[in-house]
């Protein structure tokens, strides 16, 4: 399995430090019923405005419901469709638009369910499960396919498994799959007291 530790500045936890997206998942090796319940209620316990926790998510586990994953499946862009395919479960994150106890618009609600969706993360990445979040979805037929509500917006698609070797995916994916990771300089994206001046 490929492991990838983020470079950092300082010392991180390692549920933090080793949480990345492979897109290399084992398709013969199931999630169990505990583990995913946990990653379930580490998304519930996510902080929101009001309290109102906006998320909604249509989980999709393809050994217990083979139809509600293909429609899962079937809204995913061709690429994705390519390493998806071998993930045990897909899931869709979605967010209610308007608030639950007065019925206004709900500003927060995406920036919400992302924080839902990054507890989810970090708890399968303690349970030694991958996560993939993917834009790469189209957003009205999961809509359609699901019978979401009008004030409900779909979100991301998420794959989750176990890693499999690198060799499962198309050769044009193995490069991504084992480069290593970056990102931008903490001053580039992290301002003290101010936007910096130009």
């Amino acid at each position: 399995m490929t492991h990838k530790p983020a470079k950092t500045s300082v010392k991180l936890h390692d549920i933090i430090q080793n949480r990345w997206s492979p897109r290399a998942f084992n398709a013969n090796k199931q999630v169990d019923k505990e583990d995913l319940t946990a990653l379930l209620e580490a998304a519930r316990w996510a902080p929101s405005c009001f309290n109102d926790q906006p998320w909604r998510y249509i989980v999709c586990v393809k050994a217990s419901n083979e139809a509600g994953w293909q429609n899962a499946f079937a809204t995913l862009v061709e690429k994705n469709k390519r390493w998806a395919k071998n993930a045990p479960i897909l899931i869709l994150a979605a967010a209610m638009k308007n608030f639950g106890h007065n019925g206004q618009p709900n500003r927060w609600a995406m920036y919400d369910t992302g924080a839902a969706s990054a507890c989810m993360c970090l708890q399968a990445s303690a349970l030694g499960l991958s996560v993939h979040q993917m834009g790469g979805f189209d957003p009205e037929k999961s809509r359609e396919l699901f019978r979401l509500p009008d004030d409900c917006t779909p979100m991301a698609m998420i794959a989750i498994g176990y890693q499999a070797d690198v060799d499962v995916l198309d050769d044009d994916f193995k490069n991504a799959e084992l480069a290593e990771r970056t990102r931008v300089p903490l001053t580039e994206q992290f301002y003290f007291g101010q936007w910096p001046s130009n």
